[in-house]
Order: structure tokens, then C-alpha cells, then sequence
């Protein structure tokens, strides 16, 4: 049963609750130091995984964590979560995206929000190198329509071992959450991460000379800009708007065979709880929506007390994916 959530009674903002979370130091006693670990996912791809390992890893079950949008492995909500998961007995793997974590060297190509070939891959792996029998996959943001939308492109073929998927604030309709974006309000979120993006690209270019023109790169002033200039034709999207559709859990949500949670704040600045009017969601009992009247984008802070830190969707995930994988005899 996940409690209610009461949010912090100075936080009831979706903007001062969104910076707050992410300017707020954090600590993470439970966690212990993690060993890298390096997944080939593609012939020209590899990602690096933070994994926290428990003694025995075959008796245990295992929670993938997923970073959004020009995030990381050490995004504090990723080690958030894996101080929880990993206290509860789990072990953790903190995956970052394609390039991301200081990986730009590791894969010729760029990332996006919709490739799901990547953790897909890496779930095989822990299935069939490891031996791992029981596996949720938890993403934030970006993160969190890579968690629906692997769900929803397995279908009905995923893997046994999978066995429950969480998004925190998921951008789940990517043209709707671009929209919103845009909108002024939100400019000092564009305005980092198109500055993130465009870092991250001239740092591809220099890892792979002459692959990357970079000569439209001061025009690209949103981020709907630089994915129609990078992302989309990279991939092989028409352009932009094709890349907002194909790349969207929306799309395929109706699709989803295990159990999926999803949590939203309808004070999201820039992920619309609309998203969630879409007859998909409603009708797939496979899937559960929760949606906070405060929280921000991927807040969800609470006043804390001794022994919980007060990241309320950070326990809610735990308990759901324990409730799936470890449910009471």
C-alpha cells in the first residue's frame, strides 16, 4: 500500500518544488561504493552501469534505475532510489543513457528518448550472464518513458524475469511536454538543457571527428530545435514531430503486459498531467496512473523524520516494485 502523499508545507509549488529537489545536498547512508559495469548494446554502443551488488545476487531481485533527459547514473533521485532499494535488498543497477556520465567516448552515436534497444539489452544480459530471475525497471522523466515504453514494446514477448515497470514524472507524450517547455515560465528549464545538449554534442565531436557538423549549433535555441537538427535525422526520423510520435510511450501504452505504475504532479511545470486523458492508460488494467496535486517534476519531497528523507515517490516506487517482486507469503 503506498501512503498518500503529504507534500512539504513550504514546497507547494511546482517550480520552487523542482529546484529544490535538484539543489538540495543529499546523503545516501545506505549505499555502498558501486562497481562499474560496461554493457555492449549495440555493435558501435556501450553503456556504463553503477551497480550495487548484494552478497548473493541470484537471491535477490534487481531494480534498473533510469536518469532523465541529460541526466546520469549520479542524478541524486537515481542514488535516492538505490539507497532505498539497496537497504531493502535489492540489488541496483544505475544505468546511464548512451553518452551520458562521462561516456561520450564510448558510443559513436547519440542517444534518445525513446530507445529502448539499450536497457532491453542490458536486460538480457542480466538474465541470461547473471542469472537474474526477477527485474523492475524504475526511470524518471525521459527515464520514465524508456520504463513504459520498453514495456510497451515487449508486449506480450517480455521477459519473464521483467516483472514490473515505475515512471516518476515521465514524459510519456514527448510533443505535449516540448510544448510545454516553450511556454515562458519554463525558460530556465530550456535554457539548461539545450546548454547541456549542445555540451554534450561539440564533446561528441571531439570524441568523433567529422561525424558531427556543428555548424547550425549557435541556431539551436530550444530543445525542439536541437532534435530536429541532431536528434531526429540521426536516427532517421522525418523530423522532429516524427520523433516526438515514434519515440512517445503514448504510442504504445495499450501494449504493456506487466505491471506499471506512474507517478505525476498535475504542478509538473513542463510534463502535462493531460498526457494522461489518452483512452490507453484507462483502459489497460495493467497499468496505474497516480497523480499528486503538488510535487513538481520528479520533487515529491515531504517533510522528512528519523529514518525516511521525506522522497516520497522515491518509497512509493520501492513499494511498488517490492509489492510485485517480493510480495508477502
Amino acid at each position: 500500500m503506498i501512503p498518500p502523499y503529504v507534500p512539504h508545507p513550504r514546497l507547494t509549488s511546482g517550480h520552487v518544488m523542482t529546484l529544490f529537489a535538484w539543489g538540495r545536498p543529499r546523503w545516501f547512508p545506505n549505499l555502498p561504493r558501486p562497481v562499474d559495469r560496461y554493457f555492449d548494446v549495440a555493435p558501435d554502443a556501450r553503456v556504463r552501469a553503477a551497480c550495487h551488488w548484494q552478497a548473493d545476487r541470484r537471491a535477490h531481485p534487481t531494480l534498473i534505475a533510469l536518469h532523465g533527459l541529460e541526466g546520469s547514473s549520479d542524478a541524486h533521485y537515481m542514488r535516492g532510489l538505490a539507497d532505498k532499494a539497496f537497504a531493502a535488498g535489492f540489488n541496483v543497477v544505475r544505468l546511464n543513457q548512451r553518452n551520458c556520465g562521462n561516456t561520450e567516448h564510448l558510443s559513436a552515436g547519440l542517444y534518445h528518448s525513446g530507445l529502448t534497444e539499450d536497457p532491453a539489452a542490458v536486460v538480457r544480459e542480466l538474465v541470461s550472464v547473471d542469472g537474474l530471475a526477477a527485474i523492475a525497471v524504475t526511470g524518471y522523466s525521459l527515464g520514465g518513458n524508456l520504463a513504459l515504453k520498453l514495456a510497451g514494446d515487449f508486449g506480450p514477448d517480455c521477459p519473464p524475469a521483467l516483472r514490473a515497470v515505475c515512471a516518476i514524472s515521465p514524459t510519456a507524450d514527448l510533443a505535449l511536454c516540448v510544448d510545454a517547455l516553450e511556454k515562458n515560465q519554463n525558460l530556465v528549464y530550456q535554457w539548461n538543457f539545450v546548454r547541456q545538449l549542445k555540451g554534450r554534442i561539440r564533446r561528441k565531436a571531439r570524441a568523433f571527428p567529422g561525424r558531427f557538423a556543428l555548424d547550425g549549433l549557435s541556431r539551436v535555441r530550444t530543445v525542439r530545435d536541437f532534435d530536429e537538427a541532431f536528434t531526429a535525422p540521426y536516427h532517421g526520423f522525418r523530423d522532429a514531430a516524427d520523433y516526438y510520435h515514434r519515440a512517445s510511450a503514448l504510442r504504445v501504452v495499450d501494449r504493456i503486459r506487466i505491471p506499471a505504475l506512474v507517478i505525476s504532479a498535475a504542478d509538473d511545470p513542463f510534463v502535462p498531467t493531460s498526457q494522461f486523458l489518452a483512452p490507453g492508460w484507462s483502459s489497460n488494467p495493467n497499468v496505474t496512473v497516480m497523480t499528486t496535486p503538488h510535487g513538481g517534476h520528479c520533487g515529491f519531497v515531504s517533510e522528512g523524520r528519523p529514518g525516511d528523507d521525506g522522497y516520497w515517490a522515491e518509497h512509493a516506487a520501492l513499494r511498488f516494485v517490492e509489492a510485485v517482486l517480493q510480495p508477502p507469503a
